[in-house]
This record gives C-alpha cells, structure tokens and sequence, in this order.
C-alpha cells in the first residue's frame, strides 16, 4: 500500500469514527471505534489462520462455510478452535465473525445482544489458556447498551450496524506480511483522538516523534533486544516504536494503572501482531504495586504523568528502589520516583529514557539530593536533551529527555543537547520533525560540542555547578546584538533632517501659489 492509499484509509476511518460521536466526547468514541476495529482484526486473523488450517486438510470449503449446525463440520470447527487457541489466543466460530454480524446488521436485523455475546465469548475462549490474562476483560469498554449510542435499543442498533457496515467494505489486508496498514492506521487513530481529548490525551498517548527519539536513544547500536520495558505504557504506542527501531524484540513489559488505557494497550500490541506470548501488560499504580519488579530490562522507556501526585510513604524508604537516596521524591511530584524505579529495573548494560518537566534539573530539596546521588555516588546519567515546549498534548511546558545508563562509556563527563528550538509551529502545538531527530540522535551518537546547541560537560562542572543540571548552565545559546554604528546613525539622522527642510519647502511654495496659509507658517 502507498503513502496515498494509507492516508485514504486513515482519513476513511476517521470519518466512520465520527459517525458514532454524537453527545460523546473524544476519549468516549474512541474505545467503541477502536474496539470494533479490533474485533475486525480478531476476525480477519481467525478466518486466514483456519482457511490455512482447511487448505492443508486438502477440504473444499472456507472457514466461512462451516456451519455449526452440520454434523459433518463440527468436528473441523472444534479442532479449529483447539488450535487456535493454542497459537494464536482466542477463538471465533463462523457465526460469530465480523462479516457474519455486519451483514445481518445491514439487512436491518438486531444484532446487540449476539454482538455483545461475541466479544465476550472472545474473552471466554482463552480461559485457562496461557492467553487468558491478554484477553481477561478487553472489551468491557464496549457498553453496547450505553444511551451514548442512541436513546432506544432500535437507535443503538442502527448505529453500531452502520458503523460495522463501513468498517466491512474496507480490507485491511492484514494477510500482507510485508506492511502494516492496519497497525498504522490504528497509530494515527489514536493520535488524532489524543488531539481532541485535552488534558487526558497525557494518559495514553506520547507524539510519535518523541517515541521515535525515545526507541532511537534506547536501541542504539543494537539489533535485536531481550526486553523492554514502560512502566507507565499508556496505549503502549511507545513500546511498539522501540519494536519497529530493532529486527526483534524477545518480551515486551508494560504496566498502566487506567483500565481503560491499559485495555487499549492490549488491543494495541495483538493488533500489531505481537504474540500473546511475547507481551506482558499489567495494571496497577507502578509505583505502589510495581508488577515486574523482579526483572531487569534492556531498555526501558517513559512518558510519566508529569509532576504527578504519588503518597511518598515513609515505608518506601525501606524499598529498594529508593532506600539508598535516603529521600522521597515529593507528594506532589512524583517525577523523581519513577527516575529512581525505572533505574532499580533497567538491566547492567542497559540504557533508559523518560521524558519530565524540566523541574527535576534543577529543583532543591528531596530532588536535589536524589539528583546529587544519581551523579556522585552512581555516576548513571549519561545525557540530558531539552525539547521544545508545546509538544505534547495537553500541556505547553518544555521538557527534557534523561538518559541513564549503569554501565556508562563516558562516565568522566554528561552530554547536554538543547533542541528547544528543533520544532515547526502548527495550528494547535509544535511538532518535531524529521531533520529535528537526525540533529538530536547525531549529537547524542557523536558527543561533541556544538556551538550553541550541544555540550559534554565535566562531572567537575557539574560538580561546580551544584548539580544543577539545567542546560543553559552548560549549553550557551546567547544571541549577541547586532553592534550599532552611532556616527552612521547620526548621518542618516542629518541626511534626514535636510531631507525634511527641502521637502516643506516645496509645500510651503505650492501653499504660497494656492493662495492658503503654508502649514509651517507660524501663527500669528
């Protein structure tokens, strides 16, 4: 599929995605949207995988063409669905498929109650499977009785079949190895809802370019990756672009605490062909009950909630992940805890990311002494990147990228790199682009000064400066004034001046010719 034909399906899915808006708002219709185009993916996915499964047997019909009613194909439909649980999760009987519901939908039956039985008997076809925790209430956003959706069930009805209708004509093509229209254009969906969902967008949903720099900085120099991490993964879009960045990845982890999200982050992963086996999302509050803490990662990557609210227990100081600090990240700014978390998971020689308010470079108290101790004492930041503000959703503050390794190769110095004015201003916020990336990603491969954007600074500097790490300390980015020559300026002034006095000598002569007062004539 082109660029072309990609951005004609994405805007052809937006365009059915607003016809279920009506009284919800964004982040309402997002989940019944997406959830139906999921559903779409479970079945497409389950019809090739059986058609497979047929074609092998040599039969002469399609997964579509069994009839459970008929004794002769039950016991294709039952070896179906063993196999596919076992190798691909879940399970769809021929009447419960997307294009068997659409098509009763369009022909004006009622098709809720066997709708909403279908999903759940997705979710039920996994039980006591090893995909059972992947797939344990993933469609439980979808309320199909909600008076969002019409007023009466009749309403309801008309519009889901609609909904489903459109989403039939269009073919996804998910048997094409060789691309990923579908998972692209579910990207986009999610980011255009991000734009429309204000505040709440921070909660599920990172720009693609500042996931792109993040998989960039974490897979550097790296191939493949045993693990990765997000232990605030939102609609895991930013675990996924790690994915992309490498030839493989053996175990994706992720833990968000919205349930919501979290159930769109499932979605996300199975609908990029990420194998149920191969992905591990849990939900919880990361901090409170982290749920992989035994295990150490390659990568770890993050967008936090910025300056968040966490309770900065005493007890935590007992915990591993802070009790060598010997301080608690303030109550009322969490940034620093999921510093210190991300850091007690990240593996010996691997390499963190996390995007955060520009406050932790330099604020005192608890975070300044956190700080000290990640510089002296660990000797594990390795760069600090300044963004542009603007660039996220729901906010205008600049942030920063830190990046922190334990088995640091430039453990004498820190890169700092000030990309705050690597952006192109758009209609509602900046954007980085493309070339913004290669200037940041060569900086940071390269580890060179660069006038007035890049510079590797001593610990002794850092030392000096307090450890305060905020980067026009360090990366000098004054403009100076254009010097004025105050004798030429005098000239011009003269020159004008003469200019002046022969210019009101001609009005004063037509004045005198018309017969009028000339208006440099002094009153008498």
């Amino acid at each position: 599929m082109t660029q072309v034909q990609l951005q004609q399906l994405q805007k052809q899915l937006w365009n059915i995605a607003n016809t279920l808006r009506g009284k919800m708002g964004a982040d309402e219709f997002r989940d019944y949207i997406l959830g139906f185009i999921f559903f779409k993916y479970l079945s497409e996915k389950s019809i090739n995988f059986a058609n497979q499964l047929l074609q092998d047997e040599e039969a002469d019909f399609t997964y579509t063409e069994l009839d459970k009613n008929n004794a002769e194909h039950i016991p294709y439909i039952t070896e179906i669905k063993k196999l596919a649980i076992a190798e691909v999760g879940y399970a769809l009987l021929p009447d419960q498929l997307f294009h068997t519901l659409a098509q009763r939908g369009r022909q004006g039956e009622f098709i809720l109650d066997d709708l909403s039985a279908t999903l759940k008997a997705i979710e039920q076809s996994t039980l006591g499977s090893d995909s059972a925790d992947d797939f344990a209430n993933l469609f439980e956003d979808l309320d199909l009785n909600s008076t969002k959706l019409g007023n009466s069930a009749s309403d309801r009805n008309e519009l889901v079949a609609k909904v489903l209708s459109h989403l039939d004509d269009i073919d996804f093509d998910i048997s094409n190895t060789e691309s990923d229209v579908l998972g692209d254009a579910y990207e986009y969906l999610i980011g255009e809802f991000a734009s429309g969902a204000g505040k709440k967008a921070g909660e599920f949903y990172t720009p693609q370019t500042v996931s792109t720099l993040l998989a960039k900085i974490v897979t550097q120099g790296k191939e493949r990756l045993r693990s990765v991490y997000d232990p605030t993964c939102g609609s895991g879009s930013l675990l996924l672009r790690v994915k992309r960045e490498v030839q493989d990845v053996d175990m994706i982890y992720g833990q968000e605490m919205n349930r919501t999200t979290y159930n769109l982050a499932r979605m996300n992963m199975i609908l990029h062909d990420v194998h149920f086996a191969k992905f591990d999302i849990k939900q919880e509050d990361t901090l409170i009950r982290p749920q992989h803490i035994d295990k150490r990662f390659d990568a770890v990557v993050a967008n936090p909630p910025f300056s968040a609210n966490w309770s900065a227990d005493p007890l935590f100081l007992q915990d591993e992940r802070f009790s060598n600090f010997g301080k608690l990240a303030p109550s009322s700014k969490a940034d620093m805890a999921f510093v210190q978390h991300m850091l007690y998971q990240l593996d010996h020689n691997g390499t963190m990311a996390v995007v955060l308010p520009h406050g932790v470079l330099f604020r005192g108290s608890s975070e300044g002494v956190i700080r000290k101790y990640l510089i002296e004492q660990l000797n594990v930041i390795d760069t600090i990147i300044g963004l542009p503000a603007n660039i996220f959703y729901g906010t205008s503050i600049p942030t920063c990228i830190l990046v922190l390794k334990k088995n640091r190769e430039h453990t004498g110095n820190i890169l700092f790199i000030d990309a705050s004015n690597d952006f192109e201003k758009q209609k509602n916020q900046n954007k980085l682009l493309p070339q913004h990336l290669d200037n940041i990603i060569g900086a940071f491969e390269n580890r060179q000064d660069i006038e007035k954007y890049a510079k590797v600074a001593t610990l002794q500097e850092v030392k000096d400066n307090d450890y305060n790490l905020n980067i026009p300390r360090y990366v000098d980015t004054f403009e100076a004034e254009a010097e004025i020559d105050l004798d030429a300026i005098a000239k011009q002034l003269q020159a004008l001046e003469q200019d002046s006095q022969v210019t009101d000598q001609v009005i004063a002569d037509f004045c005198q010719k018309l017969g009028i007062d000339s208006p440099f004539t002094e009153a008498k």
